[in-house]
């Protein structure tokens, strides 16, 4: 039987010229290095080796060479590349995530996360989280960030941190000189709903939205629209752009209303070792950024 072993000893002995040498090489006994020979040579049905001395090839042993040693390269580099997937150090990475993670998380982290991994290519996405859903489910995409998941039966969910909602209003709205604002006050506005405020569940908003003429998911128009004084929307606020003097945050009076962010999955499915090691690498830069910024506290904190 033809068996790799044996070809690596070949192939050895041919590139080293004698058997002693090729042992070394192996790393194993020259009268093993000579059985795998022997047995080769038993498997083909002929000498590899005009004389002993291994010094020079038959026809049929440099026919033997030739695919040998280039289908042992081969198998070497199969085998350094998946041991390379396997730790996470080769791949192509498809992230989906909200457009807030996409401006103010990622940036933080991907320059060093590329920086330890230069294998690996990544294609990042920002879409709202209905659409990160349909996109993890039709297997678009290896890492999913996003708000609380609707198909609960079909997605996992690993939850990173939360943040607070805030009302946005434009510099002129009548609301943009107050501290805090009342459900009320902000009943007496056009709401613009948006994709994040969608998801709440708080029966205070859901009165509201159910009285809203405008759903918009795009961000860069609903704060077009709020900078115009069409209406007033709620966001989280690391949604919002950190410099903004056409945009006024204003806190919401009684209990915080919160979105949980985090990590989507098909359940029954394990994510890849490059998906693990980039959102091992995310949860560790959210630990960091919730220490520094007041507006982002840990799940259920």
């Amino acid at each position: 039987m033809i068996t790799q072993t044996s070809l690596r000893a070949f192939v050895a002995v041919a590139e080293a010229g004698n058997i002693s040498a090729a042992a070394r090489r192996l790393g194993r006994g020259p009268s093993a290095v000579s059985m795998a020979l022997k047995q080769l040579e038993a498997a083909l049905g002929g000498k590899l080796f005009e004389r002993d001395r291994k010094s020079d090839l038959t026809a049929l042993g440099r026919h033997t060479f030739a695919r040998a040693a280039a289908g042992l390269r081969r198998y070497d580099a199969a085998v350094d590349d998946i041991r390379a997937y396997a730790d996470g150090e080769i791949g192509r990475l498809d992230i989906a995530c909200v457009p807030s993670v996409a401006a103010y998380l990622l940036p933080g982290m991907v320059d060093a996360f590329t920086d330890t991994h230069p294998q690996i290519h990544l294609d990042i996405r920002d879409i709202d989280t209905t659409s990160i859903e349909g996109a993890l489910l039709a297997g678009e995409v290896d890492v999913a960030i996003a708000g609380t998941p609707q198909a609960r039966e079909a997605i996992t969910f690993e939850p990173l941190f939360e943040d607070r909602f805030v009302l946005v209003c434009g510099r002129t709205s009548p609301l943009a000189t107050r501290e805090c604002v009342e459900w009320d006050e902000i009943a007496g506005q056009t709401l613009i709903a948006n994709g994040a405020s969608a998801r709440m569940e708080d029966p205070r908003f859901q009165a509201l939205a159910a009285g809203s003429r405008l759903m918009v998911h795009n961000m860069a128009s609903l704060l077009a629209l709020v900078r115009r004084n069409v209406g007033v929307t709620l966001l989280p606020q690391l949604s919002l752009p950190r410099e903004e003097p056409d945009l006024v945050r204003v806190r919401i009076s009684g209990k915080a209303l919160l979105r949980p962010v985090g990590v989507h999955g098909r359940r029954g499915e394990s994510r890849s070792p490059v998906a693990e090691a980039f959102v091992d690498r995310l949860r560790a830069h959210v630990a960091t950024r919730i220490e520094e910024e007041a507006y982002m506290r840990p799940p259920g904190g």
